[in-house]
Order: structure tokens, then C-alpha cells, then sequence
């Protein structure tokens, strides 16, 4: 290794450890859960508040989980289940999306807008 590697190297160090801040510091603690089938609100619950929601989903029930204001889908039926195995989430930074049954669950601020109409 020569001098320009090593120099390389700690540029790229620098650019990860920067990207890691920035996300780190966009990450936002929401209170509400959002859960959207086919781009339409079909149910907004209160994370702090522990309990399971089913919503219809294209190829059946999805059975969502609240709890410790982290939420998950239990269940649902999709081939690979894949919605179902991705676990817990609990910041706005990673929305649930299962795609086979068009449902896709975020965490949100209640306060967050996203615009004004008059």
C-alpha cells in the first residue's frame, strides 16, 4: 500500500462516517402509524398504544402489530411472505412495503404535513 491508497482510503472513511450522520440525524421518532392499501388511508393508530389491526390486503387479511411503539405485520398472505419476516420497525426511515397485497405501513409524525390546501 502506498501513500495515495491509504490517503483513498480515509477519504472513503470520511464520506461513509458523514452519510452515516446524516441519516442518523434525518431519523425521526414518529408517534402515529400510517397504513395505506392501493395509495388510500385505511387505518392510522397511536403507537403508544399496544394492540393488533387487520386490514384487507390484496390477497387477504394483514394483521399488523403495535407494540412498545414499534409496529410489524404478524401475518398476511403473500408467497414468501417476505412483509411478515422483515420484523419490527420504529422510526421513519424504513416503511413496511408488501407489495403483493399493495399495503404499505409508515411511521409518522402526527404533526407531519404534507402540504396545505386552501
Amino acid at each position: 500500500m502506498n501513500k495515495n491508497d491509504i490517503k483513498l482510503i480515509i477519504v472513503i472513511l470520511v464520506i461513509v462516517g458523514i452519510l452515516i450522520l446524516i441519516i442518523n440525524l434525518n431519523k425521526k421518532e414518529g408517534d402515529t402509524v400510517e397504513v395505506y392499501y392501493k395509495d388510500d388511508l385505511v387505518l392510522s393508530a397511536d403507537l403508544s398504544i399496544n394492540n393488533t389491526y387487520t386490514v384487507e390486503g390484496l390477497l387477504g387479511n394483514v394483521v399488523i402489530e403495535v407494540k412498545d411503539k414499534k409496529v410489524r405485520v404478524v401475518k398476511e398472505n403473500s408467497p414468501k411472505n417476505i412483509c411478515s419476516k422483515e420484523g419490527y420497525i420504529s422510526d421513519s426511515t424504513k416503511p413496511l412495503i408488501c407489495l403483493p397485497n399493495k399495503v404499505v405501513i409508515k411511521i409518522v409524525q402526527s404533526s407531519d404535513m404534507d402540504g396545505v390546501v386552501y
